[in-house]
């Protein structure tokens, strides 16, 4: 098999600054000298975006977990596709903010669908493909969403049960997979945070590299 780049992954409750880190250590990386693909889920490409649209709308009320799933699942197949797989093939190092994680705790643990099942779509969607690393950005639910802000998205809006279960449900991930799935606190200093993840990223990219 040819050897493939690294792909790494941020997930995190609502307001945990994942999206920040994310951008942080990817500027961080292109200044080291290496080849790095930014995405996010949903997003990255033409179709995915309009689906995030779809997901996101505050006015979208009463959706369906199953629903949800299979939305965010269409836009991951998109994004896979059209930007992951065939950055990967070139030996980029791949960033995303969110992937399969964020659907198995929002729509399974969060939501109520199976988890196997999430699981095994996954698979199918993503061409087998999973993050080398991913970054869990912990924080408290309720200081999440203060810092999420006043103008909330349909997710962010959801009952402060339903953010505790996701929360619950990455934390549960971390306790499975630790090798793969580092947790820091994000109520800490952003400079201190973003300093460990980037030596966790280096000291892998000189493992694997």
């Amino acid at each position: 098999m040819a050897k493939r780049g690294l792909f790494i992954t941020f997930e995190g409750p609502e307001g945990s600054g994942k999206s920040t880190h994310s951008r942080l250590l990817c500027n961080f990386l292109r200044r080291k000298g290496f080849r790095v693909l930014y995405t996010r889920e949903p997003g990255g490409t033409l179709i995915s975006e309009k689906i995030r649209k779809v997901l996101l709308d505050p006015k979208n009320k009463g959706m369906d977990a199953a629903t949800e799933m299979l939305l965010y699942m269409a836009a991951r197949v998109e994004t896979v596709k059209q930007k992951i797989l065939p950055a990967l093939e070139k030996q980029k190092l791949v960033v995303c903010d969110r992937f399969l994680d964020a659907t198995v705790v929002y729509q399974g643990y969060a939501g109520g669908l199976d988890l196997k099942l999430i699981k095994n779509i996954g698979r199918l969607v993503t061409s087998g493909i999973s993050p080398d690393l991913t970054f869990l950005l912990d924080i408290d639910v309720k200081h999440g969403l203060r810092r999420a802000g006043e103008t909330k998205d349909r997710m962010e809006r959801k009952s402060i049960l339903y953010h505790k279960k996701v929360r619950k449900g990455y934390l549960a991930i971390a306790r499975e997979e630790p090798r793969r799935m580092k947790v820091f606190s994000a109520v800490g200093d952003i400079e201190e945070t973003q300093g460990k993840i980037r030596n966790t990223v280096l000291k892998l990219c000189h493992s694997k590299i």
